[in-house]
């Protein structure tokens, strides 16, 4: 749960804390899909990425997105959020399917962030910091930013 912060007490450049999940298997998948409603191919069905060239079924990039989400809202309360965009950068594979060291380490996602603008608008003193999510091998899953209103003191 995210703690109270201050617009006086965030500089550009902080960074904010990192997040990382747990490596990703296949039951998140299908408990995303059951959850969402996203029963894509994609993400479950061998047979069908094998047809595409794709070695196996990928993480769904809106639960990519969620964690990236949790990462934030751990940190910033999510009624203070004003904007959150993302651009989905690579494919994430679970961890259970394959080389268990290099996949784990793929299936783990890492988000971090730093603030580059603060500014009032509309009344409210906000911050905008740009994000991105990676796993541990470095591979940038996406990339982003959010902007939150923060209270004064």
């Amino acid at each position: 749960m995210a703690k109270e912060i201050y617009f006086e007490d965030i500089n550009i450049g902080d960074a904010m804390p990192a997040f990382t999940s747990d490596p990703l298997t296949r039951t998140h998948l299908v408990r995303y899909a059951g959850a969402s409603g996203d029963f894509n191919p994609l993400h479950h069905d061998e047979t069908f990425v094998t047809m595409f060239g794709m070695p196996r079924v990928i993480a769904h990039g809106m639960l990519i997105m969620g964690i990236t989400s949790r990462a934030i809202t751990e940190w910033i309360d999510n009624k203070c959020l004003k904007n959150f965009k993302v651009r989905f950068s690579g494919m994430t594979e679970p961890a259970d399917l394959v080389d268990i060291e290099n996949t784990k380490a793929r299936a783990t996602i890492t988000v971090t962030g730093n603030v580059v603008k603060k500014f009032a608008e509309g009344g409210e003193n906000r911050i905008q910091c740009d994000i991105q999510a990676v796993d541990a091998l470095g591979g940038v899953k996406l990339t982003g930013s959010f902007i939150a209103a923060l209270p004064s003191k």
